[in-house]
């Protein structure tokens, strides 16, 4: 077993195609699935989690090919699709009797939380998305120099092979970096939680690559196949980011409106790693989606 959640049993819980997938179980009350981010496991939600779990069953699963979760070889695109991703956790929270749940994502699992609430709106009963637009959207908005923050999109967007030799032979420097960059208190973070976060990747280059490189591939298929078909999010969606309009010169509340009708739009003042910086707004946030 590895470092969990205090306070939370840690379970192996079936996914799709016969992956499992490690997560974090705790409180009781409705659920609420919660999603981890690049380069973390389930335990960037520590706090929130226990904030939520007196009035919720709390469940934090690492993704597949992140953390103590299976990490398959990428043999064709939909392994790693967001598609693919989204029915893990289905599956997930099915296995544990929750036919319906919440489910909140951060980086790249609110990418997974979004297709979740795309391919399952009859499932997801409350959608929330931290410091992300979609996948297509992000790419349209990454344009000149400005796109050099997403560098480690277009690394990892290259073909198998030379982008898992360079970050396996620096894996610290590189995941590190970006914990780092994206930090605005580093003090939020913990030495052990940092090399927890080191650990973990380092050990899933591979399969983190392939996520990546599905984001530049099937992914974009399957969400511009949903703005072609005027796919929309039916449930309630609260989303909270940075500022990333401002900085990179889009209307974010603009481009969430066109995917979704029942929005809550909210600019946080924390960095990136809101959950860790800031547990009580972002756990506040959580809570008012589900009163919604």
């Amino acid at each position: 077993m590895t470092f969990t959640i205090p306070g939370f049993e840690q379970v192996r819980l079936p996914g799709a195609d016969g992956v499992e997938l490690t997560a974090a179980v705790g409180g009781s009350g409705s659920p609420v699935v919660l999603l981890h981010g690049f380069p973390q496991t389930h335990l960037m939600w520590r706090h929130v989690a226990e904030r939520l779990a007196d009035g919720h069953t709390v469940i934090c699963p690492d993704l597949r090919g992140y953390g103590a979760s299976d990490k398959p070889a990428a043999t064709n695109p939909d392994v790693y699709a967001k598609r693919t991703m989204a029915a893990d956790i289905v599956t997930l929270a099915t296995s544990l009797g929750h036919e319906r749940f919440a489910l909140v994502g951060h980086d790249r699992g609110a990418l997974v939380a979004f297709r979740a609430g795309l391919d399952h709106p009859e499932t997801i009963t409350h959608l929330g998305i931290l410091d992300i637009v979609p996948t297509l959207d992000m790419w349209n908005v990454l344009h000149g120099t400005s796109a050099a923050v997403g560098y480690h999109l277009y690394l990892m967007a290259q073909p198998p092979g030379l982008p898992e030799a360079m970050i396996a032979a620096s894996a610290d420097a590189f995941f590190g970096s970006f914990l780092d960059a994206w930090a605005d208190d580093p003090t939020t973070m913990p030495a052990d939680v940092r090399a927890e976060y080191l650990r973990a990747s380092a050990a899933a280059v591979t399969s983190i690559v392939a996520d990546y490189r599905a984001s530049a591939d099937i992914d974009v298929t399957h969400d511009q196949a949903d703005v072609d078909a005027g796919s929309q999010l039916a449930m309630p969606v609260t989303v909270i980011q940075q500022d990333w309009g401002a900085q990179l010169g889009f209307d974010a509340a603009g481009v969430w409106k066109a995917w979704v009708p029942d929005l809550d739009h909210r600019l946080t003042r924390a960095g990136h790693f809101m959950a860790e910086e800031a547990p009580d707004e972002i756990a506040a946030a959580v809570r008012d989606l589900l009163a919604r």
